[in-house]
């Protein structure tokens, strides 16, 4: 009986593998027809057109625009310092004061320079007077020796006299200069027109040469120092050349300052490549500061005739940059540019030609001779180089599914 049983148990065993192993095969052959059947219809079948988005390359002028950050820097800024020590007396201005050049600043005690001068004075005075006493000696001399009543050795020791009395007053004559100058150290004036910066000085105050009393500097005119990489070095010597305008984007001002490029430094730095280029810029509302970081832009050089098409084209590959250019059956082919200036999100190509299509979406799945549809059922191609956005007329779907037949939809 139990054999029996056994014998039955697996005959229905054997039965149900068979038929699993029958369901199984015929499935995936339905499965495998299937997808074959929707690889030679679907969009990413080998026969398929690929989905990509176009642009038109144009052709227009360029300008070539040297953006970097820059800071203003003072074109003159003096560290006003006294040249004797000596005690301040007054005061003549206030920190933060704009001055001009020659106003008087500060004054110190200048008692001990005026009693100097007097007294080189007054010994320049002494000494003129013995000289001019000496002078009528020689003449009375020299009248006479021509009478034989002296011998000449007497004149010429008068002679001898007379002349180191007119060196003794010559030095003094620089005595008197040497104690006016030493006057002129107890008024400071400013040396150039500028802005004063803080003023710790105060009557009464003991100054000496190492110590600082104020910072002048000029706002206006003003500069701007910027770094420019040295592979546009030539560039931008030319453009100093031609003097050409620089523009200053100042944070909160709405217009931006033009000034002039009047510098290029004679050294690249080697460390980062740079070479140093200022620009001047006339300040009377001080809208530019010293210290103060700017943009500042310059334009080099301008390609005329260029030819532009967008960044995303742009394919780097081992042999070089290339694109994708579609013909008007929509086929699409491979063809090797040479880029020549990227601004932005265009880039001047060589190798095309102006009103020729390129492709900025979808190149993965391009291959050169194959041919292509366009995203959003046959969009024209777009000229400034972007994908159509949702609310582009070449990305609106149909939103009634009922008007679409249904061999479509399926």
């Amino acid at each position: 009986m139990k054999k029996k049983l056994v014998l039955a148990l697996s005959g229905v065993l054997v039965a149900a593998a068979a038929g699993a192993w029958w369901w199984t095969g015929t499935h995936a052959d339905q499965k495998a027809q299937s997808a074959a059947a929707a690889g030679g219809k679907g969009a990413n079948g080998a026969g398929a057109p690929a989905l990509v988005s176009l642009a038109v390359a144009k052709r227009q002028s360029v300008p070539v625009t040297v953006q970097v950050n820059g800071n203003v820097v003072s074109l003159n800024s003096v560290d006003l310092r006294p040249q004797v020590t000596n005690t301040v007396r007054e005061v003549h201005v206030k920190e933060g004061q704009f001055v001009k050049a020659g106003q008087l600043l500060f004054t110190l005690d200048d008692r001990p320079d005026q009693a100097n001068l007097a007294k080189a004075r007054a010994q320049q005075k002494k000494d003129e007077a013995m000289l001019a006493d000496l002078e009528r000696q020689y003449r009375r001399n020299q009248e006479l020796v021509a009478q034989n009543f002296i011998a000449r050795s007497a004149m010429d020791a008068t002679l001898s006299q007379l002349e180191a009395q007119r060196a003794a007053v010559a030095a003094d004559r620089a005595a008197v200069q040497a104690a006016e100058v030493a006057l002129g150290y107890a008024t400071l004036r400013a040396p150039i027109a500028g802005r004063i910066g803080a003023v710790n000085i105060y009557p009464g105050t003991l100054v000496q040469p190492t110590l600082s009393l104020v910072t002048i500097t000029q706002l206006d005119p003003i500069a701007v120092s910027f770094p420019v990489p040295e592979g546009k070095l030539q560039d931008l010597l030319a453009a100093a050349r031609a003097h050409t305008p620089v523009e200053a984007v100042v944070p909160g001002r709405k217009e931006t300052l033009k000034g002039q490029l009047n510098f290029v430094d004679n050294t690249v730095d080697p460390l980062i490549g740079t070479v140093r280029a200022k620009a001047v810029f006339e300040n009377g509302d001080q809208s530019l500061w010293p210290g103060q970081f700017v943009e500042t832009r310059v334009t080099v050089r301008t390609i005329a005739d260029a030819t532009v098409v967008p960044a995303s084209a742009l394919m780097m590959l081992a042999d070089g940059a290339s694109v994708y250019v579609v013909d008007a059956e929509k086929k699409a082919s491979r063809r090797k540019v040479d880029t020549v200036h990227t601004f932005g999100t265009q880039v001047v190509v060589r190798g095309v030609e102006a009103g020729e299509q390129v492709v900025i979406e979808g190149k993965q799945n391009v291959r050169p001779g194959g041919k292509v549809r366009l995203e959003g059922n046959g969009a024209p191609p777009r000229t400034d180089g972007q994908a159509p956005g949702p609310g582009s007329a070449a990305s609106v779907a149909p939103t009634n599914a009922s008007l679409v037949p249904e061999r479509e939809r399926t």
